[in-house]
Parts: C-alpha cells; sequence; structure tokens
C-alpha cells in the first residue's frame, strides 16, 4: 500500500498546475457568463424615473410641486452595472511531515534453583530472554490550493452612451437646438 507521502510524490508537478489553471479558466468563465446574464437582466428591467421635480413658493406662501412626466428606463441606464471577477493570484502548496521511531527493549531474567542431598546434586538454571522492538513511522501530507479574485470594472461598451438634446427654446426666442 504507498504511503500519504508517495502519493503527493507521485503526482507530477505540471499536471497539478494544468490543472488548477484549467479550473480558474472554468470558473472565470462561469463568473463572466453571471455577469453578462445580470447585465441582460439590469438592461431588460425598466422603471418608471421622474427626472425632475420642481418645488414652487406662491406670493402667498403655499408650496406646490409640480414633476416631470416619468420616462421609462432599464436599471442599467440608471447607472446600476453588473460585477465582474478577475483572478489575480493563485498558488499551490504541497507539504509533508514524516515522523518515525525506533525503540528496542530486551528484558533477561535469570533464576536458578539448587538442591543438595545425601549423594545427590541437582541444579537448574531458567533463563527468559525477551525482546521487542517497536517501529513506528507517521506521514502527514497536505496540498493546498489558494486562489485570489478581486472585483473589476465592466467593460466600457457594455454602459450605454448618454447623449443629451435639449430642443427647448432659448431665451432669446430661437430653438434650442442641442443643448444650451
Amino acid at each position: 500500500m504507498p504511503s500519504v507521502g508517495q502519493e503527493l510524490l507521485d503526482v507530477p508537478f505540471p499536471d497539478m498546475i494544468l490543472k488548477m489553471a484549467l479550473g480558474i479558466a472554468d470558473a472565470q468563465r462561469a463568473l463572466d457568463e453571471a455577469s453578462i446574464e445580470t447585465a441582460q437582466a439590469l438592461a431588460e428591467t425598466e422603471v418608471d424615473l421622474v427626472l425632475g421635480v420642481t418645488q414652487v413658493i406662491a406670493a402667498d406662501g403655499t408650496v406646490s410641486f409640480e414633476s416631470a412626466d416619468p420616462i421609462t428606463v432599464s436599471l442599467l441606464q440608471i447607472g446600476l452595472q453588473p460585477t465582474f471577477y478577475q483572478f489575480i493570484e493563485s498558488t499551490i502548496e504541497v507539504s509533508m511531515d514524516i515522523k518515525t521511531t525506533t525503540s528496542r527493549e530486551t528484558n533477561i531474567k535469570v533464576s536458578s534453583k539448587a538442591k543438595v542431598g545425601f549423594a545427590i546434586w541437582s541444579a537448574s538454571v531458567r533463563l527468559d530472554v525477551k525482546h521487542n522492538r517497536k517501529f513506528s513511522k507517521e506521514v502527514k501530507g497536505t496540498s493546498k490550493l489558494f486562489t485570489r479574485l478581486v472585483p473589476v470594472p465592466p467593460p466600457e461598451r457594455i454602459l450605454p452612451e448618454v447623449t443629451v438634446v435639449d430642443n427647448r427654446p432659448t431665451e432669446e426666442g430661437g430653438g434650442g437646438g442641442g443643448g444650451g
């Protein structure tokens, strides 16, 4: 059975980088598509907007308000914008801790018995030897992928260009003709 450390070492580093880069590219595409869908929803959602309100104070001190007729504009036209994101940094970190311990233990126990009797002598020696050898290996491995993304402004051409044409007559009595 391969160890955790060996499994980490068996992953080719170029493959790890490629998989992370492809994952970021897929994520970036999904983020861009979500931002485009938001832009479309903002462009399609319309609201009535009153462009101006005039407060009139009469000679007798009464106050009244007059407003222009509301116009219908999209949320995009009034300035709501989708948020776009961009990945700016990615890091791969692989770390491994290996700890090994070895211990050896030997126990020797000697016991003896001796008997002396009339013309018979006997002795017994018992020797118990025990060996213990302990070996342990602990491997911990981790790999971490970090990415950082930030909001970026929407593309310049996503917002409509606003041109003001003022056709009101000027004070001299002629036509306004384009913005004065």
